[in-house]
């Protein structure tokens, strides 16, 4: 890589300034949440099989809901679906906060999870499409690096924030109560974005119509390269379901210390991700992106198998750090090669692979942590990253021969049609 560039010409557009200053918001909310959420079951329950069952029940609305959310995304003005989307999820955090203060059943708290799923399902699908409708294209590595970083602040403090909350009060009910206060900062944010309708709207949708999404990201190798890479790294990793345990029974460091260990891939990839802003697009960006998930699989192994505090923080500190590159590449290859008016459904589709990845990923670690114990569930998932590695290499090797993601259309990448139909004549 070579000399830097305004790092900030991204920011210069003010509605791209709202819109990273409320996903901060918004996403330090669901860290929040999350956190909160991991504590009180594993206090109630003190089973790893409770933790990985958070995964599988937010994960459930993004496997059924998927379609509608991508279509709605595409038919109706993306800003007011997000608004919708996370009022629902405020709503939710507000009963967490009631089950908790009342001490009510396990059941109950699965049963909101689904909620919060559902609403983070429809706002995936129209928050991450909205950047393209306001931003020249030149501009997405730039503006993406942003909002990871501002992601990845957000993950720093939520998670910092939410064991502070727990420790300070001895209880989870405040942690839900703050984490639905900044989803309404959010939501007063995204109020001040502009309502764009996207284009054909109005037209009726054939069944084909409504699975594009889906035929887009078959045909486009490299894009479902990238996806099936983060998909199974992801999910063979999926260590933080584990954190309270670990905090708990391996580390033993307590609230304050699980707050800090959900913090640390934050800070690992806030940092990278401020980096990116100072640097010109990768010009192999798809050798960079196996080289950073291998990276992030021996950083995993490293925290499994580390039984000091500081040593699986500097490890976690890694896995942030090489996934900030990672969702950085991803996020402008989608950008970049999807039409606008095709944004919706892909993404949707999109954030299944991310869903599964992330939410069955902490499911599958609460499963294998009770088969095989918590050491070599995450050492083994680390493993696994590894060898996905190394199978998409070899599956799509085209991957290898990408230039600058700026540089690339639809009708440019190789194994690709000239024309992607988005849609055919009523």
């Amino acid at each position: 890589m070579s000399s830097s560039i305004d790092a900030f010409s991204a920011l210069r557009n003010p509605h791209v300034r709202r819109l990273v200053t409320a996903r901060l918001c918004g996403v330090a909310g669901a860290q929040i949440l999350n956190v909160t959420v991991g504590w009180e079951l594993y206090e109630r329950t003190g089973s790893a099989w409770a933790l990985g069952l958070v995964g599988l029940f937010e994960l459930a609305p993004v496997l059924f809901l998927t379609i509608p959310a991508g279509n709605a995304a595409d038919r109706y003005p993306r800003r007011n679906i997000v608004i919708w989307a996370q009022t629902l999820f405020a709503f939710a955090a507000l009963g967490l906060a009631a089950l908790s203060y009342a001490h009510g059943p396990v059941a109950a708290i699965y049963a909101l999870l689904v909620v919060v799923g559902i609403a983070r399902t429809f706002s995936q699908s129209a928050s991450s499409t909205i950047l393209p409708q306001i931003l020249p294209k030149h501009e997405f590595v730039n503006a993406n690096a942003w909002m990871s970083t501002t992601f990845q602040l957000a993950s720093v403090l939520g998670p910092a924030l939410g064991g502070f909350v727990i420790a300070w009060t001895g209880g989870a009910t405040a942690g839900y109560g703050v984490a639905a206060a900044a989803e309404v900062v959010f939501i007063i944010l995204i109020f001040g974005l502009p309502v764009i309708r996207p284009a054909g709207h109005e037209q009726k949708r054939t069944t084909a119509e409504l699975f594009a999404g889906l035929a887009f990201i078959r045909r486009s190798k490299i894009f479902l390269a990238a996806l099936t890479l983060d998909m199974f790294a992801v999910l063979f990793s999926g260590g933080l379901a584990l954190m309270p345990l670990f905090a708990k029974d391996i580390l033993h460091v307590g609230p304050e210390g699980l707050g800090w260990l959900r913090a640390a891939p934050s800070v690992g990839s806030m940092g990278m991700a401020l980096f990116q802003t100072r640097l010109k697009p990768w010009q192999r960006p798809g050798r960079v992106l196996l080289i950073t998930v291998a990276g992030f699989g021996l950083a995993t192994i490293g925290f499994g198998l580390s039984e000091s505090f500081y040593l699986s923080l500097f490890c976690l500190f890694l896995t942030g750090a090489f996934d900030s590159i990672s969702v950085v590449i991803r996020a402008t290859l989608e950008q970049v090669v999807t039409p606008d008016e095709l944004r919706g459904r892909v993404s949707a589709i999109g954030y299944v692979f991310i869903g599964f990845s992330n939410e069955f990923g902490s499911f599958w670690g609460g499963a294998t942590a009770t088969l095989f114990g918590p050491v070599l569930a995450i050492a083994g998932g680390g493993v696994g990253s590894i060898l996905v590695v190394a199978a998409v290499a070899a599956i799509w090797p085209v991957l290898l021969r990408i230039g600058p993601l700026h540089t690339l259309k639809p009708d440019e990448i190789p194994d690709m049609p000239a024309q992607i139909e988005a849609r055919k004549p009523v």
